[in-house]
């Protein structure tokens, strides 16, 4: 006998009785006929055929599941668990997911669509538990979750002391937080938090809890500043108005939450994200500010020495090969791409982009949100893209083997693919590519290029003042001969001495003898002295001649770079 597990749900139904051909021909017709596909299962129950009990049966049946019920007693939810705790309250009536049982197996769940695998990911890594698996109808699994959160359907005082403090806030605190947030002191705390650093250019909001105060500080130009916090009895309402400008759930406190809204300020639109996270003190939150303004993303943007930008230009217009580039958070890698982008973007070129988030929005680039939460992530994004035709690829990140995989494979192809990688240096994206299960002969004949960046703070052009250094030091960095200079501070600057940040790059391409190197999984160190042999650029190398041209001060550049 064939494994029922094998077979195809409309199969089982039919087996088992409950519908016959024509339902499910008719069945099968609407689905391929509706905008928004759903479920087989689902489409059978709207059309009558189906009842939610028989799909639970049968669904179980497929997967050698339990099938459990609220009606004989098989569904039954221990509470002394305290298993409102371990699972967000709107990612379980989102997601139809039941808590019923913690063993030392791991968790006990029952639910509606045991095929729903990004769910099952999701709430893995969420518990870093195992999930022990059943099936019960949508009723009573939205019935069950009334009985675990609210206890408005039996349960007892018992059973709601258990829960613990602060498991679910209730309806009169969401009411007070949301009275909080509408508070007009609170209202203009917010905006003028935000609007003045949007002014001051500032690229991240730290909102921190501490055990007897709140802590407010702005990154400038990389480096975070301290400033004047909001009363702490403020803090709540505070949140509670980001939260709710984000649309996020002001009732979750125990769980991150990532989210982000638009806001108008000196006449132009500015996108904020915001990510919230506990802490022992309470929740804390960052906001990135993205304020692109007007300026078009373009290699001019980027301010490129000419070797650099000779080397991108001999890159960036081939039909086809890999194009890397790569850095810590926060060091430009998305503005790169998106100039890159912007400057090869033509008519006769369909170039399609999956990232999150859309940070640039460019015309004549078809770009995609990716949405990891509806199974929309890089890889499936890519899959998508190679049906639609494309000259040009960008993918966000390149951090698995399926992504990498369908980024080599697209570029033996005859397609372009911009992507970015997480290493300190260009030539250590080999060595990073190799680890993600890449074949060696693979990476050797698909890279055009891998751009390593940083960025470095700029010389306030009030305030710098002549550097004083040693002859020693000059030799040693090849600085004789020319002005250079080092930061005061001002209060154009805010006495820090320096205004803006300026990129350094080091871009690797290459040649026959290193592709061999790669391809014989050589030492990543002798592959390093052959491409500094041949005059390969290093990012120190790059910062000192932004150092040669008073940019930026010798120690800026010391600080951020190392040798390679």
């Amino acid at each position: 006998m064939s494994d029922p597990r094998l077979k195809k749900l409309g199969e089982i139904l039919l087996e088992d009785g409950v519908i016959n051909q024509d339902q499910l021909e008719e069945a099968l017709k609407l689905q391929q006929k509706s905008a928004v596909k759903k479920p087989l299962g689902e489409t059978l129950i709207d059309l009558g055929y189906l009842s939610e009990e028989s799909l639970a049966l049968a669904l179980s049946k497929k997967l050698g599941l339990r099938f459990l019920s609220l009606a004989d007693g098989s569904l039954k939810i221990f509470y002394e668990h305290d298993l409102s705790k371990l699972v967000f309250r709107k990612f379980a009536e989102d997601n139809l997911v039941l808590p019923i049982e913690k063993t030392p197996e791991g968790l006990k769940i029952a639910m509606w669509d045991p095929l729903n695998f990004i769910c099952i990911d999701n709430l893995k890594k969420m518990l870093r538990m195992n999930l022990i698996l059943s099936v019960a109808t949508k009723s009573d699994i939205l019935d069950g979750l009334k009985l675990l959160y609210e206890k408005k359907i039996g349960g007892s005082p018992e059973h709601a002391e258990k829960r613990g403090h602060g498991a679910t806030v209730t309806e009169e605190e969401v009411d007070k937080l949301k009275s909080d947030a509408a508070d007009a002191p609170v209202v203009r705390i917010v905006n003028a938090l935000i609007e003045k650093a949007v002014i001051d250019k500032v690229s991240d909001i730290h909102i921190d809890p501490g055990e007897e105060q709140v802590y407010l500080r702005y990154r400038v130009d990389g480096k975070l500043r301290e400033m004047d916090p909001p009363d702490k009895s403020l803090i709540a309402g505070i949140l509670s108005r980001i939260k709710i400008l984000s649309k996020l759930d002001i009732a979750e406190k125990r769980l991150p939450q990532d989210g982000g809204f638009t806001m108008r300020i000196n006449n132009r639109n500015i996108d904020f994200r915001v990510a919230t996270v506990p802490t022992v003190y309470g929740e804390k939150v960052t906001i990135r500010i993205l304020d692109k303004g007007n300026v078009k993303p373009t290699l001019e943007l980027l301010g490129l020495e000419e070797y650099n930008l000779k080397k991108m230009k001999d890159c960036i217009f081939k039909p086809h090969g890999l194009i890397f580039v790569t850095g810590p958070t926060g060091s430009g890698k998305t503005t790169t791409l998106n100039c890159i982008l912007n400057t090869i973007k033509s008519p006769e070129k369909n170039i399609m982009t999956i990232e999150d988030p859309v940070e640039y929005k460019i015309d004549g680039i078809n770009q995609v949100q990716a949405e990891s939460h509806i199974g929309l992530d890089f890889a499936r994004g890519l899959k998508t893209f190679l049906r639609q035709d494309p000259d040009v690829m960008m993918v966000g990140e390149v951090r698995d083997l399926e992504t990498a995989e369908i980024c080599v494979r697209a570029s033996l192809v005859g397609r372009l693919v911009l992507s970015t990688l997480h290493t300190n240096d260009s030539v250590s994206a080999l060595v990073r590519l190799i680890d993600l299960g890449i074949e060696p002969f693979l990476i050797g004949a698909t890279i055009n290029m891998i751009i390593a960046q940083r960025l470095i703070r700029k010389l306030c052009p009030k305030c710098k003042v002549p550097a004083s250094l040693t002859p020693e030091t000059l030799r040693k960095f090849g600085l004789e001969g020319f002005h250079l200079y080092t930061h005061k501070g001002c209060p154009e600057c805010g006495e820090r001495g320096y205004a803006g940040r300026a990129a350094i790059y080091e871009m690797f391409t290459m040649d026959p003898v290193t592709r061999e190197m790669v391809e014989k999984k050589a030492d990543l160190g002798d592959i390093k002295r052959h491409v500094t042999s041949c005059g390969f650029k290093t990012l120190r190398d790059d910062g000192l001649e932004k150092v040669k041209k008073g940019i930026t001060s010798l120690d800026e550049v010391l600080t951020i770079t190392m040798e390679i």
